[in-house]
């Protein structure tokens, strides 16, 4: 078939081509429609329309001239008229089918996003369950070790008190104690453990009840407190490094604005006596003992970014 241009001239009967308008088809299909069938009747129209549905060349519009000579089928053909009301009702069918089509695929993918969704959000639960089941897992352990620490520092702590004091050592009494008694001679006190205990749950309670604070804001004030620590352990007769002025502007910054430092330092054995504006380390037999201690848990706080946050009390 020789392809129509846009300069073709269509003769077409206007009310054929309001019909076939009102029943979904478009202008263009529907006058060229009318000029292939000859204007002959509403279903050779709709005829031609379905066998050539697939060729885009009738999609533009072409000049349209309306012979007033060319008649419609008679109003008082019952048959006609029947066929007519039949084809408009099929066409209406047809365009209830294709919506009914489309809403069914929306639904699909509907549906399929959103498996998608819930499964990309279980991913992302279970992701963070095993995260944090890690990171109990690391607390856990670092508390271990550190509870092993501490009960080596303090076993040795006592054998060089008893080595200075000339009593006997514990290996000297083995022979006559059974493996049971050895260890319970190795446990360290209850007061020296519980001592250790209340310093680290002091540092925990620090980091947990300002957890909204900067991270660099909590980890200068457990720096701070460590360097203090150290240089009082390391220089016990100097009393520069056991007096602390309270009223030090970065001592406040630092440390002096959380109840939980100060609570540190008295834990640590830094003592204030009535209105003074300084914190005194008072000499005592167990000084370098518990600031070592305080060093050891400090450190801990300071390289364990996770420290303080994953305990009960956190949860």
């Amino acid at each position: 078939m020789p392809a129509e241009t846009e300069s073709d001239v269509v003769e077409v009967n206007r009310g054929l081509l309001k019909e076939l308008e009102d029943m979904g088809f478009s202008m263009a299909r529907a006058a060229w429609a009318l000029h292939h069938s000859g204007n002959s009747s509403l279903e050779a129209a709709v005829n031609w329309i379905v066998d050539h549905e697939n060729d885009s060349q009738f999609d533009k519009i072409p000049v349209v001239e309306f012979n007033i000579e060319i008649q419609s089928p008679s109003p008082h053909d019952d048959t006609a008229q029947a066929r007519a009301n039949e084809l408009k009702e099929r066409a209406r069918k047809l365009r209830e089918e294709e919506e009914t089509k489309r809403e069914r695929e929306r639904e699909k993918e509907r549906i399929r996003a959103g498996k998608e969704l819930m499964e990309a959000k279980r991913i992302a639960e279970e992701n963070e369950r095993k995260r944090n089941i890690a990171l109990r897992k690391a607390e856990k352990d670092e508390e271990k070790k550190a509870r092993e620490k501490i009960m080596q520092k303090v076993n040795a702590d006592k054998a060089e008190r008893k080595s200075r004091l000339g009593l006997p050592m514990e290996a000297e009494s083995a022979s006559t104690s059974s493996p049971l008694d050895t260890k319970r001679i190795l446990m360290p006190s209850p007061s020296q453990a519980s001592k250790a205990e209340e310093m680290r749950e002091c540092l925990r309670s620090l980091r947990r009840n300002h957890k909204d604070e900067d991270p660099i804001t909590m980890r200068r004030a457990f720096e701070t407190l460590l360097m203090i620590v150290r240089n009082a352990a390391k220089n016990p007769d100097e009393e520069k490094y056991r007096r602390i002025r309270v009223t030090n502007r970065l001592f406040q910054e630092r440390v002096g604005r959380f109840e939980e430092g100060m609570e540190f330092m008295e834990l640590c054995g830094f003592k204030r006596e009535g209105e003074s504006e300084f914190l005194s380390l008072v000499n005592h037999e167990g000084d370098m003992s518990r600031l070592r201690d305080a060093a050891f848990q400090l450190q801990s706080a300071v390289t364990n970014p996770f420290f303080g946050l994953l305990s009960k009390e956190a949860a």
